[in-house]
């Protein structure tokens, strides 16, 4: 009779347990006594573990949106799921589920991790169109919470390099209360995966988003040792934008201070305009150049590049005055000074004219030398007058033609030296050294600026 009852009695308590089970399973009232049995005698002022072990809080991070990065400011913006995960056996139950999925009204009824972020400026937790709040507990006791936050953290910068600079900016996070001795932080899914960077993630213009990587680290203060977890997001500065706006230009306008050289010095006008261009083009790329940087007290790779073009471009400027100036001082020299060669005489009327003087004294001398011979020939009647005044004037050409040689070639040697020191001293020279020195001068300058930009 006993062993009989005892079987009836079994069969009416599982009868019994498997009406309760599916109650459990048809009815939500059962899940409400679920909750109110887990916070009746909950305090939420108390950590997990309280005067006993230390609690761990694991955490990963999903990037949902990255940027923009302000140079001015120093700080980068991220949109991210920021994911805790700790054990508190509290909220530990029995049930029909595995996992309470609650909403965001259950996390201020519970103990949640106090973290914040020490390089944040502004962080905004997203309330629209409710709290964007995940809250789960699992029948262990494991408590997962998810976030929507959007950050904006500081990033120091070195900008020596700048535009060809690289940063690592940091996102830093721990417990504001806790120190390690009552909870530390470990990550979820290890360093290597528990941060995530999707590629269509990033929204960057200025950088390319290189990688990130992860460490842990402990601060020490006058309050206690804390734990402190730290993403560091690699950036590298992509080139083309200030390839077009600063670099070009500056190359172009460096180059046409240069072709200056090639203008005639004594086109004044021409010359100054070309110099004093350049130099104001050269001083608002410079002042366009600081306006998407900080006020660093430091030069930067490109203050130094604008420098040395903006010292080619006034050199060209300052050159052509010291050549003006040293020119008009040899011009008034020149003036004051004896002018080492004589004046070009015209070629063609001078020799004529000095041969006709010539043989006009000639004529003279011999008609008052010879009357007799002259009288003589041209009153003999043995002669004919045709033969007489062949015979005076081939007597008078004998007697004049060497003087007429001597002096001709004196003439001539005299006005072929004179046009020669004329056509090099006057003609020649100035044009042909002034245009070689200018030439040099300009391609020199070229080919230092090509190489050194090159560099």
């Amino acid at each position: 009779n006993a062993v009989l009852h005892s079987k009836i009695y079994q069969k009416h308590v599982m009868k019994s347990s498997g009406h309760s089970r599916r109650d459990e399973r048809i009815y939500p009232e059962n899940f409400t006594r679920i909750l109110d049995r887990l916070l009746d005698g909950y305090d939420n002022r108390l950590r997990p573990g309280f005067g006993g072990p230390v609690t761990e809080v694991k955490t990963d991070i999903y990037v949902t949106s990255f940027g923009p990065v302000s140079d001015v400011e120093m700080e980068y913006t991220m949109d991210v799921f920021f994911r805790q995960t700790w054990v508190d056996r509290r909220l530990m139950y029995e049930g029909p589920v595995e996992i309470l999925r609650l909403n965001n009204l259950m996390v201020t009824k519970v103990w949640t991790p106090d973290t914040f972020f020490r390089n944040g400026k502004r962080s905004v937790a997203h309330n629209m169109t409710a709290p964007n709040r995940l809250f789960r507990i699992m029948k262990n006791g494991t408590i997962l919470y998810t976030m929507r936050l959007t950050i904006s953290a500081e990033c120091p910068m070195k900008l020596m390099d700048f535009p060809m600079d690289a940063h690592a900016c940091p996102l830093k996070f721990g417990s504001y209360a806790y120190p390690k001795t009552e909870m530390v932080y470990t990550w979820t899914k290890g360093p290597a995966h528990s941060v995530e960077v999707p590629p269509e993630s990033s929204s960057l213009v200025q950088y390319d988003l290189i990688g990130q990587t992860v460490s842990t680290e402990s601060i020490r203060s006058i309050t206690g040792e804390y734990v402190v977890m730290s993403v560091f997001f690699h950036l590298k500065r992509k080139m083309g934008y200030f390839m077009i706006q600063t670099y070009i230009p500056c190359i172009m306008t460096v180059i046409l201070s240069q072709v200056s050289f090639w203008i005639n010095k004594e086109s004044v006008p021409a010359r100054t305009v070309f110099g004093i261009t350049t130099v104001l083009t050269m001083t608002t790329l410079s002042i366009s150049a600081r306006h998407s940087l900080p006020k660093v007290s430091y030069a930067t790779a490109m203050d130094w590049f604008i420098a040395v073009c903006f010292a080619f471009v006034f050199s060209a400027l300052i050159e052509f005055a010291a050549v003006n100036y040293f020119t008009n001082a040899e011009l008034e020299r020149a003036k004051r000074k004896t002018p080492r060669c004589p004046p070009v005489p015209q070629c063609t009327p001078v020799k004529a004219q000095e041969a006709e003087e010539v043989l006009q004294v000639r004529i003279s001398e011999f008609n008052v030398l010879s009357p007799a011979l002259t009288k003589d020939i041209f009153s003999s009647s043995a002669i004919p007058k045709s033969k007489a005044f062949s015979t005076g004037v081939y007597t008078l050409w004998a007697r004049v033609q060497p003087y007429l040689k001597a002096k001709t070639s004196t003439l001539r040697t005299t006005v072929l030296d004179t046009q020669k020191c004329f056509f090099v001293q006057r003609v020649l020279k100035p044009p042909l050294c002034g245009s070689l020195i200018r030439a040099g001068a300009s391609s020199v300058r070229v080919i230092l600026f090509v190489c050194w930009a090159l560099i």
